[in-house]
């Protein structure tokens, strides 16, 4: 534990990070949004912008204007809590992205996947939008009998559990990656000398290349997850017409 160690609100490290991310990004966009002006400078220019993104190229390209600015806060809540987290993993003294541990992709998984039930549920009612979900129109008859199990698991089982171990798995290798190669640095320069003082500067100059690689997949994780709770969405919304 990193403090409250036996008492019920004790945190580890990674707990921490969560909390303070969560508060600084909810901060962040309290202020910047917290008197709006027509004219949106300084920090809710940055604001703006940055849900607007969100809005035009994510919610809105996937489930229309109608749509995309109803469901903006769930998508847009997932993504930057998952941008936001992934990018500890590249800070100096923080060093690793609380979402390489399961608790948080897996609760904003369940968080799209209840979302994608509720919209169906809500508009379908229950057994319809079971129906709807797991039953292939034009299907002959003895075929449903395999095709509506694998269509269940695939849609009421996989989905939450892919979502999560895609997140989970990237950041975690991600970090792997980095420790390896920083700690293959301090080795080769530190404890070596001579010809292995090169290994170390190669192994420094493939962990700087490794971390800009890391900003890529941390900004594409999270756009892949907020772009695949938009999609399961729309699939809730018209999931009479699959």
């Amino acid at each position: 534990m990193l403090f409250g160690e036996g008492t019920w609100w004790g945190m580890d490290r990674l707990m921490l990070i969560r909390v303070v991310v969560a508060v600084l990004v909810a901060a962040f966009f309290a202020l910047a949004l917290r008197s709006p002006k027509l004219v949106p400078t300084g920090l809710q220019n940055i604001g703006e912008s940055f849900i607007d993104w969100v809005r035009i190229n994510i919610a809105e390209e996937i489930l229309g204007k109608d749509n995309g600015r109803k469901f903006l806060p769930i998508i847009a809540s997932i993504f930057f809590a998952t941008i936001f987290l992934n990018l500890t993993s590249i800070i100096p003294f923080l060093n690793i992205s609380s979402n390489a541990r399961i608790g948080m992709p897996l609760v904003m998984a369940l968080a799209a996947y209840v979302t994608y039930c509720w919209v169906g549920i809500s508009k379908f009612g229950f057994f319809g939008f079971i129906k709807s979900s797991i039953v292939l129109p034009g299907v002959p008859l003895p075929v449903h009998f395999l095709l509506v199990p694998i269509e269940f698991v695939s849609t009421f089982i996989l989905r939450p559990f892919t979502l999560t171990v895609r997140l989970m798995a990237n950041m975690l290798s991600g970090h792997i990656m980095l420790a390896l190669f920083f700690a293959a640095t301090q080795y080769f320069i530190i404890d070596q000398s001579g010809i292995w003082t090169l290994a170390g500067l190669g192994s420094l100059v493939a962990a700087i290349g490794f971390t800009f690689f890391e900003l890529l997949v941390i900004a594409l994780q999270a756009y892949i997850f907020a772009l695949l709770t938009a999609v399961y969405i729309d699939q809730s919304i018209h999931a009479d017409s699959h």
